[in-house]
C-alpha cells in the first residue's frame, strides 16, 4: 500500500472500496448495511475498512498525484447522500483517483440486468413469432417447423439462427460495457478487457455451431432433415422436462450464453497469463 491508494475489499457479494491516506487510516463511506441514511465518508483504521478481509489495491497506469488523491478524500469527509446506483463508495473512490465518478460494480449490474430482460423479451417475441409465422400456426410439432421454416432465410437451421441472433447482440452489448476500456487502468486489465471482449464474439459464433450440431446430434433421427431437427428440438427440450418449444428456446438463448462463457473464459485466462 501506499498514501493515495485505492483500496478495495470483498464483502461476499461486492466490492467495498476506500482511499488510503496515511498511517493506516482509510478515507470510505461507512454505515450500517442497506441503509443509505447513517452512510458518511469517514476516516477509519484499516481494520475497521477491511472488516477481515483481504485488501486489494486497484491498480491505474493513469491517476492523480497521491497528494491530490488524498485530499479529495479529506475534503469529504463527513459527506453523506449515499447512493447505490450514483454515489457509492467505489464512485467516491475513482473520483479521488481520476476525478471521473464512476463505479464499475454499478456499470456492470445495469448491463447484466439490462441483457437478461432484453434476451427474456427476445426469447418470448421469438416463440410467439414461431406460434404465428407459418403455414400451420401454433406451437404443435408441426407449427414449431413451419414457423422456423417462415421466419428464416434458409429454412429451419436459418430461423433458428435469427432467431438467436438478438439475444446475442444483446449479450454482446452487455459483455462490451462490463469489460469496457479504460486509459486509466492498469495495462494488464486493460489487454485482459479486450481479450474478453473478442471472447464474447468468438463464443457467440462457437455457440451458434455447436448448437446446430447439437441439434443434428441429438435426436433420434441423426441429421438436419426435418425429422433430424424436430427430434433434436425435443430431445434438447427434453433435457429440462420440455418438448420441441422448450428445445427451440435452449436454442434461441445457447449462443447468448456461450457468449457470456466465452468472454469470462478468455478475460481470466488471459489475465492469469499476464
Amino acid at each position: 500500500m501506499a498514501r493515495g491508494d485505492h483500496l478495495r475489499v470483498w464483502r461476499g457479494c461486492y466490492y467495498h472500496h476506500g482511499i488510503e491516506v496515511e498511517n493506516g487510516k482509510v478515507v470510505h463511506f461507512i454505515g450500517e448495511p442497506l441503509s443509505k441514511s447513517n452512510a458518511k465518508i469517514r476516516q477509519t483504521s484499516m481494520e475497521v475498512f477491511l472488516k477481515g478481509g483481504e485488501k486489494e489495491v486497484v491498480e491505474y497506469s493513469k491517476s492523480d498525484p497521491p497528494g491530490v488523491v488524498v485530499r479529495r478524500a479529506l475534503s469529504r469527509l463527513g459527506e453523506s447522500g449515499y447512493d447505490l446506483f450514483s454515489n457509492n463508495c467505489e464512485h467516491f473512490a475513482r473520483w479521488c483517483k481520476t476525478g471521473k465518478h464512476e463505479s464499475e460494480q454499478v456499470r456492470a449490474a445495469t448491463a447484466g440486468a439490462g441483457a437478461t430482460v432484453g434476451t427474456g423479451a427476445a426469447v418470448y417475441g421469438s416463440i410467439a413469432g414461431v406460434s404465428a409465422a407459418g403455414a400451420v400456426q401454433g406451437l404443435s410439432a408441426a407449427g414449431v417447423m413451419s414457423g422456423l421454416a417462415a421466419i428464416g432465410p434458409g429454412g429451419v437451421v436459418g430461423g433458428i439462427a435469427t432467431l438467436a441472433s438478438a439475444p446475442a447482440i444483446f449479450t454482446n452489448i452487455a459483455v462490451r460495457s462490463v469489460l469496457k476500456d479504460d486509459e486509466a487502468l492498469a495495462q494488464p486489465e486493460r489487454n485482459a478487457r479486450t481479450a474478453g471482449r473478442v471472447g464474447g464474439m468468438i463464443g457467440t459464433v462457437a455457440g451458434a455451431a455447436g448448437t446446430i450440431g447439437t441439434i443434428s446430434a441429438s435426436g433420434t433421427v441423426a441429421g438436419l432433415s426435418g425429422a433430424g431437427i424436430s427430434s433434436g428440438l425435443a430431445a434438447i427440450g427434453g433435457t429440462v422436462g420440455g418438448g420441441m418449444v422448450a428445445g427451440t428456446a435452449m436454442c434461441i438463448v445457447a449462443p447468448a450464453a456461450a457468449a457470456v462463457a466465452g468472454a469470462f473464459l478468455l478475460y481470466k485466462l488471459w489475465k492469469w497469463f499476464e
